[in-house]
């Protein structure tokens, strides 16, 4: 099993957009990493404390094949300075892969998290 982490953020907060930006975000995962939903053992989402308008799990429910997939979502902390309308995400994966060969998602501006993890898509 491993970790795989993502990020990304929304331009407002309204159900489409956090929709279309998590189905983004998951579909990068599981690209990159090339996974399938029955491969996902659970994915953990936290958000801002400015988004409010639809839970990120929800969004990624809406995926083919994520109907089975356990999704949790958690307040992600406060702390001033930090990245506005984020939604980050930790996926539990069971692949066969070194922790080298895991490619991490950070989408929109949420590449300023994690400068050394942005990838180009394969």
């Amino acid at each position: 099993m491993r970790g795989i982490r993502g990020a990304t953020t929304v331009e407002e907060n309204t159900k489409e957009a956090i929709s279309q930006a998590v189905q983004e975000l998951m579909q990068g995962i599981v690209t990159q990493n090339e996974l399938c939903p029955e491969d996902i053992g659970a994915a953990i989402f936290t958000a801002t404390e400015d988004i409010t308008a639809l839970f990120p799990a929800a969004g990624a429910r809406q995926l083919p094949g994520f109907d089975l997939v356990p999704l949790f979502d958690a307040r992600q902390m406060d702390v001033t300075g930090a990245l506005p309308r984020c939604i980050r995400v930790l996926v539990l994966a069971d692949v066969d892969k070194p922790q080298a060969a895991i490619r991490h998602v950070y989408l929109r501006e949420a590449r300023k998290l994690r400068p050394d993890l942005v990838c180009l898509p394969r």
